[in-house]
């Protein structure tokens, strides 16, 4: 199997560089939304430590510096994809509700997790700010099997699935069954 060919074609297809042509704004403001949503709740070292109390898991966090930038990154990129969508004619055409409602939704707990992490400057009591963010990441986190936000978590493993089926050798299902001992079984 050309494990390398895999490989390129699953990376150029994680990091789109290549592929924004005419949609750049669109295709950048989504990449950089898709890092941000995934790398702040998993590298957040107060998230970090809730798993190491729970359950003694720990790896390196991120500076909180750079997950305040990437939280206004995810945020702002939010509101970027709900307004080019609603802009843009083809994608306005084709858009659903759910296109317009969960990156809004994904934001709710960034904005929530932001103002509990900067008191100072939230308006809100922290204790509701601290439970709308929970609750709202909570919410997501139900809705990841059943909506589009499980394409964030599943895309990448699919597409390297598809990509390294494409590539099998001719006699792959052959051998599989002379190793398992089916040679004579029907498929």
């Amino acid at each position: 199997m050309p494990y390398r060919k895999i490989a390129k074609a699953t990376l150029a297809w994680l990091f789109p560089v290549t592929r924004f042509g005419q949609r750049a704004l669109l295709g950048v403001t989504s990449f950089v939304f898709h890092v941000a949503i995934i790398i702040v709740p998993v590298l957040l070292a107060g998230h970090i430590a809730l798993w190491h109390r729970g359950l003694g898991l720990s790896w390196p966090a991120i500076p909180n510096g750079l997950a305040d930038i990437l939280t206004i990154v995810a945020i702002v990129a939010a509101v970027v994809l709900v307004v080019e969508r609603a802009i843009a004619r083809d994608k306005r055409a084709m858009s659903r509700f759910q296109d317009y409602f969960l990156p809004p939704l994904i934001a709710l707990p960034f904005v929530a997790g932001f103002m509990v992490m900067h008191p100072s400057w939230n308006p809100f009591p922290y204790q509701v700010t601290l439970l709308v963010h929970v609750m709202s990441a909570n919410l997501l986190m139900i809705m990841i099997p059943t909506t589009k936000l499980s394409h964030a978590a599943l895309m990448a493993e699919s597409h390297l699935i598809t990509e390294a089926a494409w590539h099998w050798p001719p006699d792959a299902g052959r051998q599989v069954a002379v190793a398992l001992g089916k040679e004579g079984e029907p498929v």
